[in-house]
């Protein structure tokens, strides 16, 4: 498709360049003059991207001073002798009792990972494996997982509603068992 030239371009010319309009010399009328002086004149700027700048520049928000985030200091890992002994604290349970149950309960939830399973579990929120790689040395997932911010205010109370609860309660049952006939 050709391209439209402008009437003032003339054929000779490769540069994309115009030369500036040559300034006619003289005195302007005296009605001319008196309406230029009430009327002030903007500079012109010379390109698009000026003209841009100049727009944008008295439009700019003013910046704001974003505080530095707290550093993230990860806590001493929970390993699996720690983990039954607060289920044993916190459930009243025996040792012996516990320790086959959170083994279990482990191997359940390994192996739900392992098959790629969403795990929804109310207290300790919702897991999801964005993605896994196979490595020489096992399976790597990157999980994302959502806490309710209650569950994260009852996991720090919850400990301290236990013990009260102790105190409170006595060691005999709410009802007593039925006669055998």
């Amino acid at each position: 498709m050709a391209r439209a030239t402008s009437k003032s371009r003339t054929s000779g010319r490769t540069s994309g360049t115009r030369k500036p309009a040559a300034r006619k010399t003289g005195t302007l009328p005296a009605g001319a003059a008196k309406a230029t002086a009430a009327k002030p004149v903007a500079a012109k700027p010379q390109s698009r991207k000026a003209a841009a700048v100049a727009v944008a520049a008295p439009a700019a928000p003013e910046p704001v001073v974003v505080a530095a985030a707290a550093p993230v200091v990860p806590a001493p890992e929970l390993a699996k002798k720690e983990l039954i002994e607060r289920a044993v604290e916190r459930s009243g349970v025996k040792k012996k009792d516990a320790k086959p149950v959170v083994e279990a309960v482990l191997a359940l939830l390994g192996e739900a990972v392992a098959e790629g399973r969403e795990l929804n579990l109310k207290p300790f929120g919702k897991l999801r494996i964005n993605r896994s790689q196979v490595r020489s040395n096992g399976t790597v997932f990157v999980c994302k997982l959502r806490q309710p911010l209650a569950a994260a205010g009852a996991a720090n109370n919850a400990a301290g509603e236990n013990a009260g609860e102790e105190q409170n309660s006595s060691k005999d049952p709410l009802a007593e068992p039925a006669p055998d006939s």
